[in-house]
């Protein structure tokens, strides 16, 4: 038996799987911002020698998936499972991105979140024995995102607030089964549950995820017998400044005082007062490549021992919010840990 069930959502690995290789690739924007020196690529053209946004995006994927596995240097037939996902409807940066990999896909749609479900997945494929090696990745496009759930780009609609910056990114590891070394070890995971709160406004995602990374959080919490101070950090993945203080102040209600141990990807990832993002950074690249770049190297140093990562996202799509439906919230969380002393 390789893993066992501690709660409701969440599982702890008795022989944790083990992240071999990472790599980001990011947009100019992204590297310009506070991570920008952290990131392996930083690529100046957005269009990435495409001739359209969405074939930039699949471009992006490609190249971050090839740079893992060289990083690593893993070949490509070693590689059981590939999960990934982005933003646009039926995957497809996702599928046209990743053909020539020729590994064994499993497309998915987590939002913001897809990087956590990857890693959720990823992690009990390979514990439970069914893959030596599989690869988990997520990216998003600023302008595929906007073209397709906001406004065309020469529109030049005025944002408010509370409105976040999609993040041009994307971040793949590849997940080996246990062993003594590596960047880092994944001990246990916390599956989230759709969370909804009536929260119509998609232009504050923050409010609509804030409520589903508490209870993820809470439920992580709860399942290992636990509290904020078994973390190090708590970073979750785009809730921005606005859904940053909604999770403050549910946590506090509760008990929990995250305030000095939280941190957000989506505020890590741009300076909101040069860069004019507002809230912060959203998109599945935003915590796919704040992991990749700036989370797992400090992990690997030791500076952070033990980390829940929560990506978080926002399950609309252009369908359900031209209805006048709400805007469910999900949160994945997974706990990673430095391997040695």
């Amino acid at each position: 038996m390789r893993e066992m069930q501690v709660g409701k959502a969440s599982i702890k690995f008795e022989e944790p799987p083990v992240i071999e290789s990472m790599a980001s690739i990011v947009g100019k924007k992204e590297g310009e911002g506070p991570l920008g020196k952290l990131f392996d690529v930083v690529e100046q053209d957005d269009m990435f020698g495409a001739d359209t946004w969405e074939k930039a995006e699949s471009a992006l994927q490609k190249q971050t998936a090839d740079l893992a596995i060289e990083k690593g240097d893993i070949r490509k037939k070693d590689i059981r499972y590939l999960f990934a996902g982005d933003l646009l409807g039926q995957l497809i940066a996702t599928s046209f991105g990743t053909v020539d990999l020729e590994i064994p896909l499993f497309g998915l749609f987590g939002a913001c979140s897809t990087m956590g479900e990857a890693l959720n997945l990823g992690s009990m494929t390979v514990a439970g024995g069914y893959a030596d090696k599989v690869m988990a990745m997520a990216s998003s496009h600023f302008a595929t995102a906007e073209k397709q759930f906001r406004f065309p780009l020469s529109y030049g609609n005025q944002r408010p607030f509370s409105a976040s910056w999609t993040v041009t990114g994307c971040g793949a590891v590849i997940l080996s089964k246990h062993k003594k070394e590596g960047i880092a070890a994944i001990t246990g995971i916390t599956t989230g549950r759709m969370v909804d709160m009536g929260i119509k406004d998609s232009m504050n995602m923050g409010a609509a995820m804030a409520p589903a990374a508490f209870h993820t959080i809470q439920q992580n919490f709860d399942d290992f017998n636990v509290d904020e101070n078994y973390y190090d950090k708590i970073i979750t993945g785009d809730l921005g400044q606005v859904g940053r203080t909604i999770l403050l102040d549910f946590m506090k209600n509760k008990g929990h005082d995250l305030e000095t141990i939280h941190t957000d990807c989506g505020i890590e990832i741009f300076d909101p007062d040069s860069q004019d993002t507002h809230a912060g950074g959203s998109g599945c690249g935003c915590a796919a490549s704040t992991l990749c770049s700036y989370i797992l190297p400090k992990i690997k140093d030791g500076t952070w021992k033990r980390v829940l990562f929560v990506p978080t996202g926002a399950l609309l799509s252009t369908v359900s919010f031209n209805e006048g439906e709400t805007i469910p919230g999900i949160a994945h969380g997974v706990v990673i840990e430095h391997i040695g002393n």
